[in-house]
């Protein structure tokens, strides 16, 4: 197993924790090694003001329309000077970071995993961490927008994670586009049958969230949001 297996291991094992087994110096320790992360990441991350994350499926083809829509897009906002943020893996992150590349604007956030996942070879700015919930304060912080295109429960946990703090207000309201409908509409059409039908969820607490087709509609969007902030 290598260094960086062992190290996801340690802290899936820390997470669980059933038997107990850490003192309080190895807790003590974490906590510093996480705010080590913290410091770090947005230290790193000071020099990029537009940023526009997009998130998908790490097992997705580079040749795939989702893939490829992805390169269009993250080409279209990087040549207008504005970053591209993903996981810093394969599939569509990579399709998205290798467009952003040749403008210096391509920024990956990794996270170590037992399976050893590589970052892609596109990245300007690589920044690799241990800890899920410091990765995702990450986008938290520094993105202007988010594009979510098909992916897994990774996908689903970016995507939920960000939907609550935009919900709750604990992070101002950003662009919020799932690409491609068919896909994500059965997943609204649940959040609109059992969610909100059953008052567990309003709408107008939902309708932030847009699905979108083509890189145009995603573009002209998100966009439209940064004239309004200038």
């Amino acid at each position: 197993m290598d260094k960086n297996s062992e190290n996801a291991l340690s802290e899936r094992n820390w997470y669980k924790d059933d038997n107990q087994s850490h003192n309080y110096g190895e807790e003590a320790f974490r906590v510093l090694r996480i705010q080590s992360e913290i410091v770090d990441g947005l230290e790193k991350l000071r020099r990029f003001d537009r940023v526009v994350s997009i998130l998908g499926s790490a097992r997705a083809d580079k040749n795939s329309p989702q893939a490829q829509a992805a390169f269009a897009l993250s080409k279209r906002f990087s040549e207008d000077g504005i970053a591209i943020m993903t996981g810093g893996g394969p599939g569509i992150m990579e399709a998205a970071n290798q467009a952003a590349f040749p403008s210096e604007l391509s920024i990956g956030l990794t996270i170590d995993l037992a399976d050893g996942e590589e970052a892609n070879s596109y990245l300007n700015e690589l920044i690799d961490f241990r800890y899920f919930f410091v990765r995702k304060l990450m986008f938290v912080k520094k993105s202007s927008a988010f594009v979510y295109f098909p992916g897994g429960f990774g996908t689903l946990d970016e995507l939920f994670t960000i939907a609550t703090l935009m919900q709750t207000q604990k992070t101002t309201k950003a662009p919020f586009i799932l690409f491609d409908r068919d896909f994500w509409l059965p997943l609204m059409d649940w959040v609109k049958e059992k969610l909100t039908k059953n008052h567990y969820i309003e709408e107008d607490e939902w309708n932030f969230i847009k699905l979108v087709d083509t890189v145009e509609e995603a573009y002209d969007q998100i966009m439209l949001n940064f004239s309004k902030r200038n």
